[in-house]
Formats: C-alpha cells, sequence, structure tokens
C-alpha cells in the first residue's frame, strides 16, 4: 500500500492505493473497501433528510467507513446557507458521536466552517479537502486545529506550491477528486514541491492518516 488517496469519486480497485471513495447515502455500493459517507450541501434533500442521517450513522458504525463526509457549506449554490448549516451540523454531531474524522466540502464559508466546529465543540479531525485558497486562509484553519487535503487545484494552479510548501508535514493530505489524472501524478508533483523522494512522502502521508483515521497500513 503506496498510495493513500484521501478522496476520490471513482473507485479503481488498485492493490497499491488505498481510496476513501465518498459515498452518498441513497447511492451506496457495499463493495467499495474504504469510503467516506455524507450529504454533499449541493444534494441536500429536505424530503430524505432524516432517512439519509439514519443512512449515515448506521454505515458510520462499520469498520469500512473511515469517514463522515464529504459534508459542509458552499455560498456559490442556490440550497439556502441556513439549510446547509443545519445539515452541515447534524453530520457533524454525528461525527462526534461516532469517532470518526470528517471530510469537508467549503466554498467561501471558511469561517462559517471554524465557527460551527467550536460552537458544537467538535473534537474528530476535520479535513478540508480540495484546498484553494491562499496561505492566510490555509494558516487559520490550520490554528483552529484543521487538516488541509490538496489534489484538483494542486495540479491546475501554479500559486498553488507556495500555499502547500507552508502546510506542517503532519497536516496534510493528497486526493484525486474528480481528476482525470491518477494518485500517483498528485504525488509526484507534491514530492517535487517538497523536494522529497516519493517514499518520503508515501510515509509521512502514511503516519497522517494513521494518526488521523486511527488505522495502520
Amino acid at each position: 500500500m503506496q498510495y493513500i488517496n484521501l478522496h476520490t469519486h471513482k473507485f479503481t480497485n488498485q492493490d497499491t492505493v488505498l481510496e476513501l471513495v465518498n459515498q452518498y447515502p441513497h447511492e451506496f455500493d457495499a463493495t467499495i473497501p474504504f469510503y467516506s459517507i455524507g450529504i454533499h450541501p449541493w444534494y441536500i434533500d429536505e424530503q430524505r433528510l432524516e432517512s439519509d442521517l439514519e443512512i449515515i450513522e448506521s454505515r458510520l458504525q462499520e469498520p469500512n467507513c473511515l469517514a463522515l463526509g464529504e459534508c459542509g457549506l458552499d455560498k456559490r449554490v442556490e440550497i439556502p446557507l441556513e439549510l446547509q448549516q443545519i445539515v452541515f451540523e447534524k453530520q457533524l454531531l454525528l461525527a462526534q458521536k461516532q469517532n470518526k474524522p470528517v471530510v469537508i466540502h467549503c466554498v467561501a464559508a471558511f469561517q462559517e466552517v471554524i465557527a460551527s466546529k467550536k460552537r458544537l465543540k467538535i473534537t474528530v479531525p476535520m479535513i478540508i479537502h480540495g484546498f484553494s485558497k491562499n496561505k492566510q486562509v490555509a494558516k487559520e484553519m490550520i490554528d483552529n486545529g484543521f487538516y488541509i487535503s490538496f489534489g484538483k487545484y494542486l495540479m491546475r494552479n501554479l500559486e498553488l506550491k507556495e500555499v502547500f510548501e507552508t502546510i506542517p508535514n503532519d497536516r496534510f493530505f493528497l486526493e484525486t477528486d474528480t481528476l482525470e489524472e491518477g494518485i500517483e501524478e498528485v504525488y509526484a508533483l507534491a514530492a517535487r514541491y517538497k523536494k522529497w523522494d516519493i517514499d518520503e512522502i508515501q510515509q509521512q502521508i502514511q503516519r497522517n492518516f494513521a494518526a488521523v483515521f486511527k488505522k495502520q497500513l
């Protein structure tokens, strides 16, 4: 197991990759070895909200469910932020209850995510996936106890190199999300930015994974 893909929507079933595959409560695939499950803010359906939350709580109790998510807040969609906040916080409380980390989708709502964490006294690890912002936002998230996962935007935006270089080694992950490229290519770029060998970045992320998910590889 050389690679860990913190967040992906595409299961590739490679022996060399542990993939945390994003699943939705109403579209669940039991054949996927390791997954996260949650209600994405884009896909909130009030008609089935309670049944979705029940499914999530049930799945969180299974060993192959490594995290809750992706869930979060997105100010650039039409779904009212107040509703998003209610659904997000219900999920955070489930993660806290079941002692599972949280994979977070956050668009233009970093202050609100921090506020929810503080108000609800969430102590399980929280990972901002698909990070694309500047050093100031990254530092604020790190200072408030979050982990940061890089993937698509690291590959597409050269300006993120400088941001990535500032992240403490014990606080980052790598992912593909919806990328066409494989996780190996994300690792190769991250290793180049860190001036590390591939095996060094693999070992660091394995340590980070063990610390957050309490799972030895």
